[in-house]
């Protein structure tokens, strides 16, 4: 089977559905930065260390990398008026809403509490989590106005909420068992 199929050469694409939409329609764009922020996990895994402090961190993070997938479908399939199999077979549920909870409770209370904002940075994949939490803000703008309109299960919406949480809590983490310092914010004032 070949890469290419020649069928998005005059930027439309299908959707799960059939549904032939431009590459530049809502469930597209929320697709892709949904794409973006699983990329940057798969960069992020790549950084981590080798040693097995980071195990546990390497398995959540491939977890939800499959689980993005799973967003994705969701995504290809919108729930609108007609009825379609296809809309229960990539239903999205909320198993992993409470999986990712249980993980940042038990990574934060090793973490020492933050009282300012931090500077996204520091180890190599402690940046890319960082990075990785504000694409997933983007798919998160780009999910709400379907979920909206009801196109779009709630779950997938909570998900991504609870994922740049997560995403947030774990750049920490990482850099916490690297040793790598957090910058902690200072105002900036101009001086004449």
């Amino acid at each position: 089977m070949k890469i290419y199929t020649k069928t998005g050469d005059k930027g439309h694409t299908s959707l799960f559905t059939g549904q032939r939409v431009p590459k530049n329609d809502p469930f597209i764009q929320a697709l892709g930065a949904v794409d973006e922020c699983n990329s940057t996990l798969g960069l992020a895994i790549s950084q981590l260390p080798g040693d097995h402090r980071f195990e546990e961190v390497r398995h959540q993070l491939e977890t939800i990398q499959h689980a993005l997938f799973d967003v994705g479908a969701e995504l290809a399939t919108p729930q609108t008026g007609e009825k379609n199999d296809k809309i229960d077979k990539t239903r999205f549920d909320h198993d992993g809403i409470e999986q990712l909870e249980d993980w940042i409770d038990a990574m934060e209370m090793q973490l020492p509490e933050l009282d300012t904002f931090i500077l996204p940075g520091g180890h190599r994949s402690g940046a890319t989590l960082h990075l990785a939490r504000s694409i997933c803000r983007r798919a998160e703008r780009y999910v709400a106005p379907l979920n909206d309109h009801a196109h779009v299960s709630d779950n997938v919406l909570v998900y991504l909420n609870r994922l740049s949480d997560y995403l947030f809590v774990s750049a920490r983490y990482v850099n916490s068992l690297t040793g790598t310092p957090e910058t902690f914010w200072k105002h900036h004032i101009h001086k004449k």
